[in-house]
């Protein structure tokens, strides 16, 4: 019974021990190899699966040991193993280009801080043994010699190129023809006009310059006087006065509200109807006193801060629209098909770029 006991307890000591013990180990693909050619190392770490395993670390072109360089390097998955232990492991490639046997010493593996030696390996490279006696069998290095011409690498280009060529060489006729065809100038002219009430002083002077107060020639007078003060109610009031008869114009004038001096200019009219179409005589101090209260009438009506300048644009024929249509589109063409030319430009660099590096 004790017997069973203790092999019980040895055999779970045992089972402990192999459960919980680190071992690693270094095992090489080749043992020999020809000179240039590359072999693989593994390197080996059995751990418990909440280990931390760190391997040693080499750059590519590092030398693992004088000789021998490291190509690359590669950690691979966890493996599980039947006893709840996991195996790292790292594969290394290496190379060579001296042929001799070398030694390559053991590699230290961190295990949870704990550094762990695998064992050693050898390599063999060999070399390739040349007849010197036979060089003709032997050729030297070959030149340079440049890549293929590939129509499939270069068609896109040439398209390119040629649809940039034809849109340029479209571009060009129409920037000469732009240029050949004059533009339209559409000159604004600003002109500064007298106000209303300047025109009628203006007139009224006019009248007194030629003295026709005292003319014999009455309806000639009253004539232009009343033409003088009908353009002023025109530019004054806006309405068509020249082609109202004297009452018309009294109504509108009093439909306005606007009664300053209008008892005065009634008489006016009045007066000058008589003359014109009644074949009526006035005195020179009556025609003296009309024209005093047709300068009353513009004073008193006058309005001081009317615009005294005045845009005039020119009237432009369907020929001219027409020009200035076609110019307008001229111009756009251009305008988009020169930046359609500078992105097809800039992608040919851009294909040409990557083709020749």
């Amino acid at each position: 019974m004790k017997k069973i006991f203790f092999l019980t307890l040895l055999l779970l000591v045992n089972f402990v021990s192999a459960k919980g013990k680190t071992a690693v180990e270094a095992e090489i693909s080749a043992m020999q190899m020809l000179i240039g050619h590359q072999v693989q190392i593994k390197v080996s770490a059995t751990a418990a699966e909440s280990a931390k395993v760190e391997f040693p670390q080499f750059k590519p072109l590092q030398y693992i040991t004088p000789g021998i360089e490291c190509v690359d390097m590669k950690e691979q998955t966890p493996e599980e193993l039947s006893d709840d232990n996991f195996r790292y492991s790292c594969v290394y490639t290496i190379t060579s280009f001296d042929d001799t046997l070398y030694y390559i010493p053991p590699f230290e593996v961190d295990v949870d801080g704990k550094k762990y030696s695998t064992n050693n390996l050898a390599l063999k490279v060999l070399t390739v043994d040349v007849d010197t006696t036979k060089l003709d069998q032997f050729f030297g290095p070959k030149g340079v010699q440049d890549n293929p011409f590939m129509w499939e690498d270069w068609q896109l280009i040439f398209w390119l190129s040629m649809l940039a060529l034809i849109l340029s060489v479209i571009v060009y006729y129409l920037f000469i023809r732009l240029k050949d065809n004059k533009p339209v100038i559409i000159s604004v002219k600003v002109i500064k006009k007298l106000l209303p009430h300047q025109k009628a002083m203006k007139e009224i002077e006019q009248i007194k310059a030629d003295k026709m107060v005292a003319s014999d020639n009455q309806k000639e007078y009253y004539t232009k006087l009343t033409d003088t003060i009908r353009k002023y109610i025109e530019e004054r009031y806006g309405f068509n006065a020249m082609e109202m008869t004297s009452g018309e114009i009294i109504e509108r004038l009093t439909n306005a509200k606007d009664m300053t001096a209008l008892d005065e200019l009634r008489n006016l009219f009045t007066t000058a109807d008589l003359v014109k179409f009644a074949k009526y005589s006035t005195l020179i101090n009556e025609n003296d006193m009309n024209l005093v209260n047709a300068i009353d009438f513009i004073n008193s009506t006058k309005i001081e801060n009317m615009p005294t300048e005045e845009v005039v644009k020119p009237q432009l024929s369907k020929e001219d629209e027409r020009t200035i249509e076609t110019r307008r589109t001229l111009e756009t063409v251009i305008v988009c098909g020169a930046s359609v030319i500078v992105l097809l430009l800039g992608y040919i660099v851009y294909e040409l770029y990557l083709l020749l590096n």
